[in-house]
């Protein structure tokens, strides 16, 4: 069943759930900025996602006409390894409960936010959507990785049984403004930022980088991306969930010096080749939104040199 196309007015109510994280808060910058004024904010504080009573009650008292769902539990490699029940249940919980109450409290469309490790770790490159549940997960972020194809599955499934306006989005590696430095937890643009960023200040006279700097990865400015939810959230009807992303990688190696140029640090990089590489590559297919009419717009150096930039503004670490 194909939705009709709904354009989105300024004075539409449009629920962001997770609006102080690194996407949910990208959205509402870029909300903002085009007009919409309408826009329902909570924190977790003012509303657990995971209490499906106060979801519910949220949406029967404010009856969002747009929902875009950025709320997750999210961490690095080794937080998405420890805290696996945590991960799966708490995103489970989330979608479960957001989703619900859109298709019970008549939301006209929900953008669920996915991740790219929903595709098997030994699926060909570049990731196509199609090569969903293909074969087997990475078993380091398989719980979160369920969490977010159950995801798709609940916007799948409420699209073919009830007629749901529900798509999904999975973006790439994403960066920017609001993004977690925490060396334990983080994933490895801040780190590196906060590595050279540190040393640097230090004084140090080299970084120590993981892996031999061989395997590629794409990223993606968490700002192209909100600028692609909304695209998609105007345009965008289908069943199948859509890959955001550059459709561009770079070697590990080529990042550590991109970001030892933007910091200005004047150090060695040593590459610690005991420590794991990890998927050798990890690149998004994204023929299908870019065939829609959307391509990204920042640059990588572009985008990490206004990500150095707000991090001396505000002082982070």
């Amino acid at each position: 069943m194909k939705a009709i196309i709904l354009v989105l007015k300024a004075t539409d109510k449009i629920f962001i759930a997770g609006h102080r994280g690194m996407v949910g808060s990208a959205i509402v910058r870029f909300l903002q900025s085009k007009g919409f004024s309408n826009l329902l904010m909570r924190t977790s504080a003012e509303l657990d996602l995971t209490n499906q009573h106060a979801v519910d009650r949220f949406f029967e008292n404010e009856k969002p006409d747009y929902v875009f769902l950025a709320a997750a539990k999210v961490g690095g490699i080794q937080a998405n390894n420890v805290y696996r029940a945590d991960f799966l249940y708490l995103n489970l919980m989330i979608e479960c409960n957001v989703i619900h109450s859109s298709f019970k409290h008549g939301v006209k469309k929900l953008l669920f936010l996915g991740s790219s490790c929903i595709y098997p770790k030994m699926a060909p490159q570049p990731l196509k959507e199609e090569y969903l549940l293909s074969s087997g997960l990475e078993q380091t972020n398989e719980p979160y990785a369920i969490a977010k194809i159950a995801g798709i599955k609940l916007c799948e499934s409420y699209r073919r049984q009830y007629g749901c306006n529900f798509i999904s989005a999975m973006p790439t590696n994403l960066y920017g403004p609001n993004d977690n430095y925490d060396l334990n937890n983080s994933h490895v643009l801040p780190a590196l930022l906060r590595k050279f960023h540190t040393a640097k200040n230090l004084g140090s006279t080299e970084v120590e980088v993981w892996g031999t700097g061989k395997p590629l990865r794409e990223f993606l400015h968490v700002d192209d991306l909100a600028e692609a939810c909304y695209f998609l959230m105007e345009n965008y009807n289908d069943e199948l969930f859509v890959n955001v992303g550059s459709g561009t990688d770079i070697s590990i190696a080529d990042l550590a010096y991109l970001v030892k140029e933007v910091t200005g640090f004047k150090g060695e990089i040593i590459f610690n080749t005991s420590k794991p590489d990890g998927t050798p590559r990890k690149l998004m297919d994204v023929s299908r939104i870019n065939g829609m009419g959307w391509s990204h717009r920042i640059s990588l150096h572009e985008g990490i040199t206004r990500v150095y930039r707000e991090i001396n503004d505000k002082a982070y670490f």
